[in-house]
């Protein structure tokens, strides 16, 4: 038999699919590891607890297949995208990794917007200015740690750094390069005006490289760890939202895929750069013929992670003796659509696109006496479902409507999740049983890599079953007339935004976080 493997890495978790070539899963592998954080904004991971991981997934596949008889074709790489890591000469870390997530940027990313760089930057990268950026982050380091600044010799990313661990090569892919706001996304090469403004120069950054490149003489000792033939390709992949369109079929511009995990995404492959003139999405290559657009959210599911937490009474999950999921579901299943016109707006972490804002804060709006923690419960879900709303209605305004809209994710567990989204979006979409898009867009990849597949349209034979929710004409009705007061809402928020968020940090830095 001949084996395939797909990796993702991603903010808390790696995980490895086992394919066999028919692309038949035959095992699932997953490593957590913590994020650091802090009141500041700081959210980091130690690279050496990511590699493990990786090895430690990889392994456990390896040894899921039998490799005495069959042979392992690949393994490919899904990886999040705008992580930054400082290396010396020895090419050893200097930083922990700093994830998208991370915000201490927000001042440095605020004031390169109000420069005149900032719309050729746009228009050149294809990314919006924000603190999730490398451009902004190392702009950042320069100013808070100059000594730091000045021992870094090469500038990383976490598929970088792993790959140079394991083949002492310093190579990144397009798709990779692409999210950093350091690339032109018209030549596929680094931009000049952007290394500028870094403070860095080419030669500090890995060498860009196509996703279905590889490497085949692994690192003797890495081999061991993983327990894989020296000679094994590993293929360097793409970033996790480009592999995660792959690996639904959304491959063209009227398939819109959505990703909803502990962040959220929307977007659509196209065969052409597409540059939305309010600067409100991003624009990645994906490849020399493919490029993506689309929204980042920063507020998925984790927020809802964080209603739960909180307003589920514990009293109630002890009665029903079930997981507070299970009762949250339950608890919002029964509520009426539209919260009894309460809003949420889920700003729990700043926010990405469609608002670009930092500061951005989270708050309920039209709460009255008459209000439960039910009508809360429910407002969170439909308010995280409204931002997603925001995101795909401007991109299909931008690309066109979507022939076909397919949704994955932790949130595809929740039946009710699931159907709200089709209301609020007002169209079909449609959920896979498999949610390990990712990996099965490596996987892929894979196969273009070796010459199993001359193109991703070979995904078409190989995506599973789906489960279609049509939109329900009450609650689109409902949703109808909530959508423009939740938009008018952050509008009328957003100048008090970085008023509030400064207070918080000077009260926090007063009192601590307890």
């Amino acid at each position: 038999m001949k084996y395939l493997i797909g990796v993702d890495v991603g903010t808390t978790a790696t995980k490895a699919v086992l394919y066999d070539e028919n692309a038949t899963i035959i095992g699932h592998f997953i490593k957590n590891y913590p994020i650091y954080r802090d009141p500041q904004g700081m959210a980091e991971q130690d690279p050496e607890e990511i590699l493990q991981a990786v090895e430690t997934v990889i392994r456990a596949a390896t040894h899921r297949a039998n490799l005495k008889t069959g042979q392992l074709l690949g393994v490919a790489f899904s990886t999040a995208n705008q992580s930054l890591l400082l290396l010396d000469e020895h090419y050893h870390p200097l930083t922990r990794i700093i994830t998208w997530a991370d915000t201490r940027a927000r001042q440095d990313a605020l004031k390169l917007k109000g420069t005149p760089e900032e719309k050729q930057l746009y228009q050149t990268t294809g990314t919006p200015i924000h603190p999730m950026t490398p451009l902004a982050k190392l702009i950042w380091i320069r100013r808070e740690q100059p000594e730091r600044f000045r021992q870094m010799q090469h500038v990383a990313d976490i598929k970088s750094y792993i790959f140079w661990r394991l083949f002492r090569k310093f190579k990144v892919d397009l798709s990779v390069a692409s999210c950093t706001g350091l690339l032109d996304i018209h030549t596929g090469k680094w931009d000049q005006t952007a290394l500028k403004l870094a403070g860095i120069s080419e030669k500090q950054l890995p060498i860009i490289t196509e996703p279905t490149s590889r490497e085949t003489v692994m690192v003797e000792s890495e081999c061991q760890k993983m327990d894989v033939p020296r000679s094994t390709p590993f293929i360097y992949g793409a970033f996790d939202g480009a592999l995660s369109n792959i690996g639904v079929g959304a491959i063209k511009p009227n398939q819109v895929a959505i990703t909803i995990g502990t962040s959220a995404a929307v977007r659509v492959i196209t065969d052409r750069p597409v540059i939305d003139p309010q600067g409100r999405l991003f624009c990645y290559m994906v490849d020399k013929k493919h490029w993506i657009v689309g929204g980042p959210l920063n507020n998925g599911g984790d927020v809802f992670q964080w209603a739960v937490h909180h307003l589920i009474d514990q009293g109630a999950l002890e009665n029903e003796q079930v997981d507070r999921y299970t009762l949250a579901n339950r608890i919002i299943e029964g509520t009426p659509t539209g919260s009894h016109g309460l809003l949420f707006h889920p700003y729990l972490g700043g926010e990405r696109a469609p608002i670009w804002d930092a500061n951005a804060r989270g708050d309920f709006f039209g709460l009255t006496a008459l209000h439960t923690r039910a009508d809360m419960l429910r407002a969170v879900l439909e308010g995280i479902s409204f931002n997603i709303a925001s995101v795909f209605e401007t991109v299909t305004k931008l690309v066109g409507k979507p022939q076909s809209v397919t949704a994955t994710g932790g949130f595809a567990r929740s039946k009710v999740w699931r159907q709200m989204l089709a209301d609020i979006l007002d169209c079909q979409v449609n959920v896979p049983i498999s949610f390990e898009s990712g990996c099965l867009g490596a996987a892929i990849l894979v196969m273009q890599s070796t010459g199993l597949a001359g193109s991703y349209d070979v995904v078409t034979n190989y995506l599973g079953e789906k489960t279609k929710y049509d939109p329900q004409p009450q609650a689109v009705a409902v949703y109808k007339q909530l959508f423009p007061v939740f938009r008018q809402v952050e509008k009328l928020l957003a100048p008090a935004y970085p008023t509030i968020a400064n207070l918080q940090s000077e009260l926090v830095s007063l009192h601590g976080d307890d």
